[in-house]
């Protein structure tokens, strides 16, 4: 039982639905991604997704293009985000997965990788662009280090595809509300609620639903239906905003809690 299963046997004991925000580590500086992930922790995230900034993030939108960029300016790899990781275990124990593409772990060293990964204190790691079969040798080099490998899947997903992802995912399982590229929307698709039936008709794993979500009811209206709600882009795009402001995580940590109000006040989602 790694930390990812045990926050949702926690969530499922005392009847709550997970929040899991993503932020791209370096934006604006590893200092304050460092500063991010406590903060987030302290609002209660149940899992924190840490990008890999990536020179061709394909299935990203202009807001988390923009903040690789940024971040690429600061000349680092996965190393120093490890690094990072391991700062933060010093403070917290929340989950943290690295979200990112393929390329930046070939270029770290695929063999040395879960090693550093599971010493650094990361839980697991979602690849964008790696799919289930591709990944069986992948999944299973991080299993035997107890490490969580999470898998993509969308409204277009086949059957047999939910199958062999059902068979080769742990800790949760992240489901695309709607085909295309990550970013902000004003609704969330219908084919997220199908898409999270249908999954658990193979699978046992908790279910997070991500892509375009970025206001309380969203949030509240997702986690009706899925184990946990992703936020992405909308906290990124309020990075963005903050880098000109100061006090970065200070005004992170008031968006993400404004996302979790009953009430639904929030004024910043697009």
């Amino acid at each position: 039982m790694g930390r990812i299963n045990d926050a949702f046997d926690r969530l499922a004991h005392d009847g709550k639905k997970g929040f899991i925000p993503f932020i791209t580590a370096g934006d604006p500086d590893l200092d304050t991604t460092l500063e991010l992930i406590l903060e987030l922790d302290r609002t209660g995230a149940t899992v924190i997704e840490l990008g890999i900034p990536f020179t061709d993030p394909m299935a990203d939108g202009p807001v988390i293009q923009r903040a690789s960029e940024r971040a690429l300016k600061h000349n680092f790899g996965v190393s120093e985000v490890l690094d990072l990781v391991h700062k933060a275990r010093a403070e917290t124990d929340v989950p943290i997965i690295l979200f990112t593409y393929f390329n930046p772990l070939l270029q770290f060293g695929l063999d040395r990788l879960p090693s550093a990964m599971k010493e650094a204190g990361v839980d697991g790691v979602l690849v964008t662009d790696l799919t289930p079969e591709e990944g069986e040798v992948f999944a299973g080099d991080l299993r035997a280090h107890d490490l969580d490998m999470i898998f993509l899947v969308a409204p277009t997903s086949t059957d047999d595809r939910l199958r062999l992802v059902s068979q080769r995912a742990t800790g949760f399982i992240y489901a695309i509300s709607r085909a295309g590229v990550t970013g902000t929307r004003s609704t969330v698709s219908e084919e997220a609620e199908k898409l999270v039936r249908r999954v658990h008709c193979f699978s046992t794993l908790p279910v997070a639903v991500g892509f375009g979500i970025s206001t309380a009811k969203q949030v509240r209206d997702v986690q009706e239906y899925a184990d946990a709600v992703v936020v992405g882009s909308a906290i990124v795009a309020e990075i963005e905003r903050a880098s000109h402001e100061g006090n970065i995580a200070e005004h992170i940590g008031a968006f993400a809690r404004s996302l979790l109000t009953a009430d639904g006040n929030n004024d910043h989602g697009q």
